[in-house]
């Protein structure tokens, strides 16, 4: 390997870990400070209107940023901000329990939700950067499964270090300065923009309208698994603790299962395989109650809608990549950000409501979004030819 060629390795592979601490950052992010805020605010006796008007300040914050971000990283680059979204998070964190006026917590949030945002994009933009057509599904399986790994550090962080004092917010906070050194590594190559790309939030929606809804689709059914599956085994007669591990079991699935459909992707049709992952999705999500008759059958079952699940995501990221460039694919990714903040409120609600109609209902709701998703990608891809 000559000298240019093995540089370039080196400048690939340190921006895949600068990628890779990221996304991850960015799960951990949410997943930690979405149920650790709440659980502190509980138990300084606020109720679930405070908890609810604090969790409001986060979807704000990506709000702001959505729409600001397109023209902020050609002005500012993409490393700089990246940085600066790390810190912002790590003094936000520390910042909550440090200070005893509750009042404060609301700024505090609206920041943790800008950086939130900042991270979500940037790192789906890094990683597309970084590949090419041939090896673009399998970079962003490896993304998604990082974002996955994330999700999964929140709660083990909250088990390991509970929900009450200064212990699991500075363990946040280092997880994000650690981050740092990754991203600021000389050997990372940092993608460049040339100029801000005109338009709106609401016209990068009307650009990628599939992408939207698999953003949504994949927030409302993540979301509504983490608020309600447990209730749901414990309501068919599975014992707590193991109830509270088919997350877990999912989790791990999105996880490990993600570069295999990342391989599946760079070798068929990726619209095709789109449309089969929601069929997939949608048919598993229907045999829930038949399969949590049987622990052993439960975790096989639950552990492959996860990673099929995921990967809808996963592909629906990578067809974004190869259709849109430059800034017009951050303003893109940043407006799935928004949505994803819409599919996170959305889906506890749904959810909950369909729960209280059934006992099945989270299945039924997880399977008609599936479906719902199916069918209008397929009119979709129709209808662009």
């Amino acid at each position: 390997m000559s000298a240019a060629a093995d540089l370039k390795a080196k400048s690939t592979l340190a921006g895949r870990a600068a990628v890779i601490a990221t996304a991850t950052m960015f799960g951990l992010t949410y997943s930690l400070s979405a149920a650790l805020i709440a659980l502190d605010l509980t138990a300084r006796g606020l109720g679930e209107a405070v908890v609810g008007a604090n969790a409001a300040m986060h979807a704000v914050g990506v709000l702001i940023v959505a729409v600001i971000l397109p023209r902020l990283v050609a002005i500012v680059g993409m490393r700089r901000l990246v940085v600066v979204a790390l810190v912002t998070a790590a003094v936000a964190l520390l910042a909550f329990p440090a200070l005893p006026l509750i009042w404060l917590w609301f700024p505090l949030r609206l920041l943790l939700g800008m950086a939130s945002e900042i991270l979500f994009v940037l790192s789906e933009t890094w990683t597309n950067s970084l590949s090419t057509e041939e090896t673009r599904a399998r970079s962003m399986a490896a993304y998604t499964a990082s974002l996955s790994v994330g999700f999964a550090l929140g709660p083990l962080i909250l088990s390991v270090a509970g929900t009450g004092g200064f212990a699991p917010y500075a363990i946040g906070a280092a997880v994000a300065l650690a981050s740092i050194l990754f991203v600021i590594s000389p050997l990372a190559e940092e993608p460049m923009f040339e100029k801000p790309e005109a338009g709106g939030v609401l016209r990068f929606m009307r650009l990628a309208p599939v992408a939207m809804a698999a953003t949504v689709l994949n927030a409302a059914i993540e979301t509504a698994g983490l608020s309600f599956l447990a209730i749901y085994a414990i309501n068919l007669g599975w014992p707590e603790g193991q109830a509270t591990q088919l997350m877990s079991c999912m989790m791990i699935g999105a996880i490990l299962l993600q570069l295999p459909i990342g391989w599946l992707g760079d070798k068929m049709d990726r619209r095709k395989l789109l449309v089969a992952l929601a069929a997939i999705a949608a048919g598993g999500a229907l045999i829930w109650p038949l399969a949590l008759r049987n622990e052993i059958v439960t975790y096989a079952v639950l552990f492959v809608w996860g990673g099929g699940f995921v990967g809808i995501y996963t592909i629906m990221l990578t067809i974004v990549g190869s259709r849109f460039k430059g800034t017009e694919l951050v303003g893109i990714y940043a407006a799935m950000g928004l949505m994803w903040g819409i599919g996170a409120l959305a889906g506890p609600l749904l959810s909950g409501a369909a729960m209280q109609m059934t006992t099945h209902g989270l299945t039924f709701f997880a399977a008609a979004a599936c479906a719902a998703f199916m069918v209008f990608a397929i009119l979709r891809g129709r209808r662009e030819g």
